[in-house]
């Protein structure tokens, strides 16, 4: 079968035939239909992630077909038994277990789960890994109501949107910030009430004038921009991130955030728990992710080089032969 491995650090994933695994007694053989991608796949070309096995096959985000119906993979693997944290042992598909950038792919069953009959295959792959860190970071680490102000870091990214989309769903008033205006304009088509260009060093202070601050934010980057997130938080409100793309947060003011009760969440991933709620949840709604676009699996690497140029708006699908 056809498969993208990572051969080497710094490079593009490399296209390559491999054997077609055999399933354990507990395993089912997966023949991907779609697959998507994610930030996590261009760090781990570039070595910036934890236990990367060269030769491995790349991907954590798959829909597939097995004994005559269509299921989408969880990509959390052996969360462990507590909903609060992960085990030692937890691991994301693909890298340094094979993950879905292949023609098939054997996966213990327990991970195998329908696909909600509306979305297409090229949806439904765009779902899991995005799609269940959304959930957990906003919807069980944050508790939003209806009503909150929601504010979404970094629009443009798979689960970004997918915070925004739950948050709309919630009844909550969405805002965003991102690099660029016309990723703004898009976000407010989707049913964001507002966004603003963290570039702007007066930002934060244009929200407060705006609409008085902000209940919840979500936030993947970290860095010294996390600073203006806590400014713009009402008492009481939740901060929950989920990534550390621009490194530490230097300056962090405590009393600020003590005397506002604010709550910071760190969140990762989610249990296996979350991903049957997280599938309850965008089934009853009816919720579609957004794709950005759908490419051919023989053009996976082109995938890779617009993920890169952060030129996306929503999740970039692989259509599999």
């Amino acid at each position: 079968m056809q498969a993208y491995i990572i051969k080497e650090i710094n490079q593009p994933p490399f296209k390559t035939e491999v054997a077609i695994p055999v399933p354990k007694e507990h395993e089912a053989l997966v023949k991907i239909s779609a697959s998507a991608l994610n930030h996590r796949d261009v760090w781990i070309t570039k070595g910036q992630y934890p236990g990367i096995k060269l030769g491995a096959i790349m991907g954590a985000d798959g829909c597939g077909t097995w004994e005559g119906k269509e299921y989408v993979i969880n990509p959390g693997l052996d969360w462990g038994s507590d909903e609060a944290y992960q085990a030692l042992n937890f691991r994301v598909l693909g890298v340094p277990d094979d993950g879905t950038f292949a023609d098939y792919i054997c996966i213990p069953k327990k991970y195998l789960h329908e696909k909600p009959s509306y979305l297409t295959v090229e949806e439904a792959a765009a779902l899991p890994l995005a799609g269940v860190t959304a959930y957990r970071a906003l919807v069980v680490k944050t508790k939003p109501k209806a009503g909150d102000k929601v504010l979404i870091s970094g629009i443009g990214g798979g689960v970004a949107l997918f915070a925004m989309q739950y948050a709309i769903t919630l009844g909550c008033d969405v805002y965003v910030t991102s690099g660029t205006e016309d990723k703004i304009e898009k976000a407010i088509s989707l049913g964001a009430k507002g966004g603003y260009l963290y570039r702007d060093v007066n930002w934060p202070k244009k929200l407060m004038a705006d609409i008085g601050g902000v209940d919840v934010v979500i936030d993947s980057a970290g860095g010294s921009g996390f600073n203006n997130l806590v400014k713009v938080c009402n008492p009481g409100a939740r901060i929950s991130f989920y990534g550390g793309s621009l490194g530490k947060i230097d300056g962090l003011n405590p009393q600020l955030i003590f005397w506002r009760q604010i709550s910071l969440l760190g969140s990762t991933m989610g249990s296996d728990q979350d991903f049957v709620d997280m599938l309850a949840f965008v089934d009853k709604y009816k919720i579609r992710p957004v794709v950005d676009e759908v490419l051919s699996f023989d053009d996976l690497p082109l995938g890779f080089q617009k993920m890169e140029a952060g030129k996306q708006f929503g999740k970039i699908v692989f259509k599999h032969n």
